[in-house]
């Protein structure tokens, strides 16, 4: 299903407490990933692009999935949104955004820019958690995601 190599999924989230609680609940998935994370959006485009201290591959995996929290310092998740679906070697991969913003031209304003998903992050603990465990075995369970 996944090819030949373990999927990465590179979660881009500025906020410790988010991607701990993330990272918790997904090992309860039990599903075959590797997780990489970048703080803000400039850090992220480092990674995607191989550059500033992600310049070995080995750092920095092609990620299969990129699950995208809007409101970033630096480089905002929109546009990190909207850089990657023009680019022609980064447009295949399935960004699923995870974010509080409710905001109906934030959600429009993704799925113009070619967003494959967008989930709201539930404030309370076991919504988080079923979300969490959906997410996990959806991309990483259910369907095929494009060779890295």
């Amino acid at each position: 299903m996944f090819g030949q190599q373990t999927p990465t999924l590179l979660v881009i989230e500025d906020s410790d407490e988010d991607f701990v609680a993330l990272q918790r609940m997904m090992k309860g998935a039990s599903l075959p990933h590797r997780v990489e994370r970048c703080t803000d959006g400039d850090d992220a485009l480092d990674f995607l692009y191989h550059t500033g201290k992600y310049i070995d591959n080995k750092t920095a995996p092609r990620p299969s999935l990129i699950l995208l929290d809007l409101n970033l310092p630096g480089t905002d998740g929109r546009e990190i949104l909207h850089q990657l679906k023009q680019d022609d070697s980064l447009k295949m991969i399935p960004v699923v955004v995870f974010s509080t913003s409710s905001n109906p031209k934030d959600i429009e304003a993704c799925y113009e820019y070619g967003v494959n998903s967008y989930i709201l992050k539930p404030i309370d603990v076991h919504k988080l958690k079923m979300t969490i465990e959906i997410f996990s075995k959806y991309w990483f369970g259910v369907i095929s995601l494009p060779d890295t």
